[in-house]
């Protein structure tokens, strides 16, 4: 394993590949009956709203469509434009300016220079329709006009332009993207709500720490929008990690983290970085280079993990030990052959 975790600190591109033809060739369906302490829950992050800023939480719920805590729930709102197709910081990088915070069922967010607007979420009424994420079919109830036009008027400087919808049902109800299907341990339960790929997302600070020896200027994970953070970990390590425990709670890795220009909008200002930083860097040596799944992924790189819940409902605390599956060696090798 020392020798793995040296490799993909080197490259970060061996690894990559023995996570992937590792969990295709020995697909295991239930959890380790022996589990390896890595380090600890650093951050715990939720975003209430896909693509506007994060709310983070000394303890949450960890559900299938993801962390909650009353009427909190990640990425369970997003924005739309007028045609029903989903809108992120990609497009209109001002929107992580955009601070939510809930108390009971209100939702109220904030931004420079605009009055707050709050919505009661559990006054939220009105026939559920299809909006649009990555081309897939969502189920959304509209949150009213004069968040509509609040959030038009602080992202489009318009009247009238954008949506906030809310999520209404209690279950996933995506299928996997074809993008994600090469993955063989990603299934459609763990798609979420509004999010890009699964509900859960962790980055290692080891990892960042890395990453920002390589650059002029240094990022944070919140660059990467994660909802875990673990500290104490060997850097990119969490790239061969399989089965995953955040205190009592188990999780499946899944797939890698593919990333794109999102990382690089600065989380405070809302501005792209002139030189595409950290996504440039990161192309230079965290690229998955196995033919057979490049042409799903392309130039995207990796960081970080995507989980899927696989055990009962749990919390989660800032501060929990983290820990990995240990696995029979002699029979499941952590190489290619």
């Amino acid at each position: 394993m020392a020798y793995v975790t040296a490799a993909a600190v080197g490259t970060g591109t061996a690894v990559i590949f023995v996570w992937w033809w590792w969990t295709r060739k020995y697909k295991r369906d239930q959890p380790p009956s022996k589990w390896r302490k890595v380090g600890e829950l650093s951050d715990l992050i939720t975003f209430p709203v896909k693509s506007l800023g994060p709310i983070r939480m000394t303890e949450m719920e960890c559900t299938t469509l993801g962390l909650k805590s009353g009427w909190l729930r990640d990425r369970t709102l997003m924005v739309i434009d007028l045609d029903g197709q989903f809108v992120t910081g990609r497009q209109l990088p001002a929107m992580v300016q955009v601070s939510p915070s809930v108390s009971g069922s209100t939702l109220t967010l904030r931004a420079p220079g605009m009055m707050a607007i709050s919505v009661d979420l559990a006054r939220i009424r009105g026939k559920s329709f299809r909006a649009a994420v990555w081309g897939q079919a969502v189920a959304a109830c509209d949150c009213g006009e004069e968040v509509a036009r609040w959030l038009s008027r602080f992202l489009l400087q318009e009247d009238t332009g954008l949506r906030l919808v809310n999520y209404p049902l209690e279950r996933s109800s995506r299928e996997v993207r074809t993008k994600n299907q090469p993955f063989p341990l990603t299934v459609s339960a763990d798609t979420g709500a509004y999010p890009d790929a699964t509900s859960y997302s962790l980055i290692n600070e080891a990892s960042i720490a890395d990453l920002n020896g390589r650059l002029e200027e240094p990022v944070i994970p919140q660059n990467f929008r994660p909802n875990f953070v673990v500290k104490g970990a060997e850097p990119y390590s969490e790239d061969t990690w399989d089965w995953v425990k955040i205190g009592q709670v188990i999780f499946r890795n899944v797939k890698p983290c593919t990333r794109c220009i999102f990382t690089t909008v600065d989380p405070e200002t809302g501005k792209k970085h002139p030189k595409v930083e950290p996504l440039k860097t990161l192309k230079g040596y965290r690229q998955i280079t196995d033919p057979e799944i490049h042409r799903y992924t392309g130039d995207s790189p990796v960081m970080g993990i995507h989980l899927g819940l696989k055990g009962p409902n749990g919390t989660v605390r800032l501060g929990d030990h983290i820990y990995v599956g240990v696995l029979n060696e002699e029979t499941i090798p952590i190489s290619p052959p």
